[in-house]
């Protein structure tokens, strides 16, 4: 291990081998570092985070900050954070609310300077947060999704996996999976085809997608209209069928969110 003199690192942490401590930084109690991780000058990393192997964190970074959260009373709550993450210059990503809950990010994401990840909030794998992106709390963000930077997300929005959302949107109500969206609200204005391609996701595959789109946003129907008419008419296939469910689920949530569920 590589530790700078002026580093302060609480007895009570776990730090794997070959992992690298800039100067000034400060690890809290019960805090896990992973194997060959690199931590950047001034990273503060708090009680309750886990840091998985590989991954590299910036300068003045701080993961595992408590909840912007009113209702936060001190109980235990955690981060856990998977492997080959890069997370730049001044990202904040806080534990949850709750006790015994938790704020979860996957493994191999970009997350860029100065964005936020909040309380609650489940970010997947290969996802790219870009800077200012900010993530309220228990919003999902489901795998290889891309925003642009400036990027608000409203709480308990689902953006569904390999999405990409365009800079300086507004996410007010979930995102369905495969589509570009932008706007204030946003609105999807096609496939995210480069995105299925590197996905692995099949040209039949993209092709049926492509029709059930132009159903469901180019044909005029309401929501009901274009999903019957896309039942009936387009071959099924696992992408597909989880865009049809995405979307149902979303009419049960209040306010097009379906983790918002009514109260």
């Amino acid at each position: 291990m590589a530790i700078h003199e002026t580093a302060i690192l609480s007895p009570q942490a776990a730090i794997g081998v070959d992992v690298a401590i800039g100067p000034y930084c400060v690890v809290g109690p019960g805090v896990r570092i992973g194997a060959r991780c690199v931590l950047g000058a001034h990273v503060v990393i708090e009680t309750g985070t886990t840091l998985g192997a590989d991954c590299r964190v910036s300068s003045n970074a701080v993961l595992g900050g408590p909840p912007q959260d009113s209702k936060y009373g001190g109980e235990e709550t955690f981060l856990r954070i998977g492997d080959r993450n890069i997370i730049r210059e001044g990202v904040t990503i806080h534990r949850a609310t709750g006790e015994g809950n938790v704020t979860l990010v996957g493994s191999d994401n970009m997350i860029m300077a100065f964005a936020h990840v909040g309380h609650n909030t489940v970010v997947g794998n290969r996802v790219v947060l870009p800077s200012y992106v900010g993530l309220c709390g228990h919003v999902v963000v489901e795998d290889r999704v891309v925003f642009g930077g400036f990027v608000g997300v409203h709480q308990f929005v689902r953006v569904g996996k390999m999405a990409m959302v365009g800079g300086m949107s507004r996410v007010v109500q979930d995102v369905p999976p495969f589509m570009l969206v932008q706007g204030e609200p946003v609105q999807p204005h096609g496939l995210n085809v480069v995105g299925l391609r590197r996905g692995g996701v099949s040209v039949e595959a993209r092709d049926q997608l492509k029709i059930a789109y132009r159903l469901l946003y180019r044909s005029g129907l309401n929501r009901q209209q274009a999903l019957a008419r896309v039942a009936a008419e387009v071959p099924p296939s696992e992408e597909l069928t989880y865009l049809l469910e995405f979307l149902e689920q979303t009419e049960l949530g209040r306010n097009g969110r379906q983790l918002d569920r009514p109260r």
